[in-house]
């Protein structure tokens, strides 16, 4: 029983350690696939290899965020305790930069307060110790650093930092620690995150008192800034400027505005004044605007405004008379004027009269108007005399005196250039009322007789002067495949008459085709015998074989679509006789073709089996089939020849049957060859005896 029960437990204890070895080389497994380990879920990670210290952080840069930077002793000791012991221990983010330890991942020179060498370190034996390892479980020194030299291979000791690169809303420096972050806010921020910023308020601006802010963290938060100014004809009390500080307060009062005061204006004579908005009390911005009576004009400045300093940027105006320019009486003339201000003045008239023989050329009576202006020019006496004529266009107009005025009596004469005619009087005369008899004619191109289109043609017309008037001009074309007969343009000529007749237009004519011999030809015709656009269809006689196209068209060109056909007899196929037999053809339409016949013919001693003759017929068949020829029955004296007159013996009787036997091997090499062919009778066949007494065995 103790033995059963030894046993037993021994196979237990085996069974746990093979569970527990399994166990192990499984996390063993899982350890090398993954390469890096996080322990007990902080943010520091190492590498299960050896690297350089270079190839260590690009490692760590590459998985994670940089080589460690230890931020306080409390690390060290975590570290020290959640990695595992390696014999040549792990590279952390320090490096001699510039002569001076310095955090590589945050630019941060190492102070003397944050270092952890164990006991003599750094050394930098022979100069070249400028990288840094954390002895992690030495029994000597566990947690402490040591310089080494930067190719030395050790394990990568990274971290995964906790600070992002919003951590702390940018307005706070982030501190690392275990597994988390705390955050150290700038001056005028707080928050766990430092994500409120120190308000100071909005504050109430005195009348009149301008602001311009900005508030680069928030309204009126910790960094606004806040100038000041007055509106235009104000003064400024108080600071041009306020910040809020990270106090949360303002660094001083909102400033006032006080306004000028400008000394009051009096109305000029034969003037008016209006001010705004008071011209009991004017501050800045206060304006008055001067007017005058109707035929005064101001003297000085239309408006005045009062100034920030409380002075009109003027004097007040005044209102003096307007005057109109000296008037003289034109030549051959007199002027009579009335003044009731002063001469030539505002309200001053003055009327003008000529002499006998002349009249006034211009406004008899003018007055003087507000604006100091005449109201219109000085007039002038002139002699009676008619306004120029115009010439007429494409014409021309003779007057005496050719120059200068034309004066009562003056005539004129008007004539047009060629292909025009004179619409109106040839001739006008001026009177004594300085009018024409007539007024003056215009010159009107001639007409040519419309010109209709032909028809199938186009006109294309230019009309320079009016519709199929002179030189008007008309270019003709014809529809496709039809041909231009006349003049292809046409001009309106002086005489108003073209220059030829109107052109017509004419279909294109092929040559004309005649029917294939052996056939037939049909032809739709519609603009005349062969013209263009005409088809003929072909067709050939029985027997006959149409060789081109079987349809034609008369194109615009003048050509037919294709060479006319012919009709070809139709071919049989070639006859060969076979030896003995000859032939003998007669071909009118060529070499066995339609109407060729033939003859057959076999040698003496040999029948003929088949017709005698046969015809190519029109569908391309022989009217027969080819004969043969074939050899013919024995005479009796042949027979008797064979048989040697002895029938009567009994060696007739043997030699008798033997000369059977031959015959009818005869007539079978007859059979077999290539001419005779075997035809039936009411006889039996040919040259063969039929007495079957006679016939041997075969």
């Amino acid at each position: 029983m103790a033995s059963c029960l030894k046993a037993i437990w021994n196979w237990r204890f085996q069974t746990v350690i093979f569970r527990t070895a399994q166990l192990l080389c499984f996390s063993a497994l899982i350890f090398e696939l993954i390469k890096q380990k996080e322990v007990a879920a902080w943010t520091y990670n190492y590498s299960t290899k050896a690297y350089s210290w270079n190839y260590s952080r690009m490692f760590c840069q590459k998985h994670y965020t940089d080589l460690v930077a230890i931020q306080n002793k409390k690390e060290i000791a975590y570290l020290n305790d959640v990695v595992p012991y390696f014999n040549s221990y792990y590279w952390i983010g320090i490096r001699r930069i510039n002569d001076k330890w310095t955090w590589v991942g945050t630019k941060k020179v190492l102070t003397k307060e944050a270092e952890n060498w164990a006991d003599n370190e750094p050394n930098n034996k022979k100069n070249n110790q400028d990288c840094v390892e954390i002895y992690i479980k030495s029994v000597s020194a566990p947690g402490k650093w040591n310089d080494e030299p930067c190719w030395k291979k050790k394990r990568a000791l990274c971290y995964t930092a906790s600070c992002q690169d919003m951590s702390c809303s940018k307005q706070g420096e982030c501190i690392e620690t275990i597994g988390n972050y705390t955050c150290s806010c700038f001056p005028g921020f707080h928050g766990p995150e430092c994500e409120y910023v120190q308000e100071c308020g909005e504050f109430g601006l005195p009348q009149h008192v301008l602001m311009n802010c900005s508030h680069p963290l928030g309204n009126f938060s910790f960094n606004s800034e806040c100038s000041f100014h007055c509106a235009e004809g104000y003064e400024l009390n108080g600071p041009s400027k306020l910040e809020c500080l990270a106090s949360g307060t303002w660094t001083d009062n909102p400033p006032q505005c006080i306004a000028a005061q400008c000394p009051p204006l009096k109305t000029p004579e034969r003037g008016s004044m209006t001010c705004l908005p008071s011209p009991e009390a004017p501050q800045y911005r206060s304006s008055c605007h001067f007017a005058c009576e109707e035929g005064f004009a101001l003297v000085g400045p239309e408006v005045v405004q009062c100034t920030a300093s409380g002075v009109w940027t003027a004097s007040p105006p005044g209102c003096e008379v307007v005057q109109c320019p000296l008037l003289e009486a034109p030549g051959k003339g007199t002027m009579d004027c009335v003044h009731p201000l002063t001469a030539f003045a505002y309200g001053s008239s003055c009327r003008f009269e000529c002499e006998p023989g002349y009249q006034v050329r211009g406004w008899a009576n003018l007055r003087c108007i507000g604006s100091g202006q005449w109201t219109a020019p000085l007039p002038a006496c002139e002699a009676i005399a008619c306004e120029p004529l115009e010439s007429p266009v494409h014409g021309s107009t003779d007057c005496s005196p050719l120059s200068g005025p034309l004066p009562y009596n003056t005539s004129c004469s008007f004539r047009c250039a060629d292909g025009f005619r004179l619409k109106g009087a040839d001739m006008a005369q001026c009177t004594d009322l300085g009018r024409w008899t007539a007024p003056a004619p215009v010159c009107e191109a001639l007409r040519c007789q419309d010109l209709p289109a032909p028809d199938q043609a186009q006109v294309n017309c230019s009309h320079p002067f009016g519709a199929f008037r002179y030189q008007s001009t008309c270019s003709f074309s014809c529809d496709e495949g039809l041909l231009l007969v006349g003049a292809g343009e046409l001009r309106c000529l002086g005489t108003g008459t073209w220059s030829a007749p109107p052109p017509q237009c004419q279909a294109f004519t092929c040559t004309p085709l005649l029917s294939p011999r052996n056939g037939t030809m049909t032809c739709v015709q519609p603009l005349g015998d062969s013209s263009y656009k005409s088809r003929c269809q072909f067709t050939c006689d029985e027997g006959f074989s149409l060789s081109g196209p079987e349809i034609l068209d008369c194109a615009p060109s003048g050509h037919w679509t294709g060479p006319p056909p012919t009709c070809e007899a139709v071919k049989c196929s070639e006859l060969r006789v076979s030896e003995p037999g000859t032939m003998n053809c007669s071909n009118p339409r060529g070499n066995f073709s339609y109407g060729s016949t033939c003859s057959f013919r076999c040698p003496e001693g040999q029948l003929l089996n088949g017709s005698a003759r046969t015809a190519c017929q029109e569908d391309g068949q022989w009217s027969t089939p080819m004969p043969t020829c074939q050899a013919g029955p024995l005479t009796i004296q042949e027979a008797l020849t064979y048989f040697g007159g002895a029938v009567a013996s009994t060696i007739g009787l043997v030699t008798c049957g033997t000369l059977l036997a031959l015959l009818r091997k005869r007539f079978r090499q007859k059979d077999d060859g290539e001419s005779p062919l075997n035809p039936q009778s009411h006889l039996g066949t040919y040259g063969v005896f039929t007495n079957a007494a006679f016939d041997p065995s075969p």
